[in-house]
């Protein structure tokens, strides 16, 4: 996992500068109407919206835009309308990657997919060649100049955790889809600041990556999230620490 954190990490820096111009919110933003939409409007009887609404809180926006998008979920507000697409495929070195996206158009987000995918080495696959190699759960990462050790674990373990891991810089603790928000809101509660907190899929088994494959690879999942129809990228690559800290500042 820690591979995928320390990308994670270094790809939150990158979206600093991505919500300055927008498109974090305009993810977030498909992601709450599309969670409003198939759930209701109610935030405390669709958890999915519920999840939505923390995650545009935790990158600042405005509850007026929030508020928007749900209007327009539920029909209040007119708008447009968006359908679900996952793409799944292999890049350079035999990872697996898999794509999911909020599209008013599938055709336009599968075009631009694949030639996304085709520019970086990689190619698409067929439905369900990728996905059985990943399941969902629920990761919180934590930077360790923040919480003490023994006061993470204690409230990890006391809020539903399956695994905890003190990584370099940072503690993961990694639990089941149905104790995430427990444990989200749990950590919250004891005045610990979080730098992830989400539901996503992880592999469950890895790739290792040399440090050429490894920029490669990365180029290609930061073209993908670089997509505004593209929610999440999930890929079964395992770069070493070291190697992440020598290609952070080509990416």
């Amino acid at each position: 996992m820690s591979g995928h954190s320390k990308w994670s990490t270094i790809k939150r820096k990158k979206e600093k500068v991505d919500a300055e111009r927008g498109k974090i919110f305009t993810k977030l933003i498909k992601e709450i109407v599309v969670a409003a939409r198939e759930g209701g409007g109610d935030a405390d009887t669709n958890p999915r919206l519920r999840t939505a609404i923390q995650a545009a809180r935790d990158a600042n926006m405005p509850a007026a835009n929030m508020d928007k998008a749900i209007r327009r979920g539920t029909g209040e507000l007119p708008g447009v309308t968006y359908e679900s697409a996952t793409f799944e495929g292999y890049a350079l070195g035999g990872v697996a990657v898999l794509v999911e996206s909020l599209t008013d158009n599938r055709n336009r987000t599968t075009a631009e997919v694949r030639h996304t995918f085709t520019k970086h080495g990689g190619h698409l696959g067929e439905p369900g060649s990728v996905a059985y190699m990943f399941e969902s759960k629920g990761l919180v990462v934590i930077d360790q100049a923040v919480a003490e050790e023994d006061k993470v674990y204690e409230i990890a373990l006391e809020h539903g955790a399956e695994d905890i891991r003190s990584e370099d810089d940072h503690f993961e603790i990694v639990c089941r889809p149905e104790a995430f928000e427990e444990l989200r809101d749990g950590i919250k509660a004891a005045g610990i600041e979080y730098q992830i907190a989400e539901v996503s899929l992880h592999p469950k088994t890895t790739v290792e990556l040399d440090s050429d494959k490894a920029v490669k690879v990365l180029k290609l999942i930061a073209a993908l999230e670089d997509n505004e129809d593209v929610q999440r990228v999930s890929s079964n690559f395992d770069i070493a620490d070291e190697i992440l800290r020598e290609i952070e500042n080509q990416m």
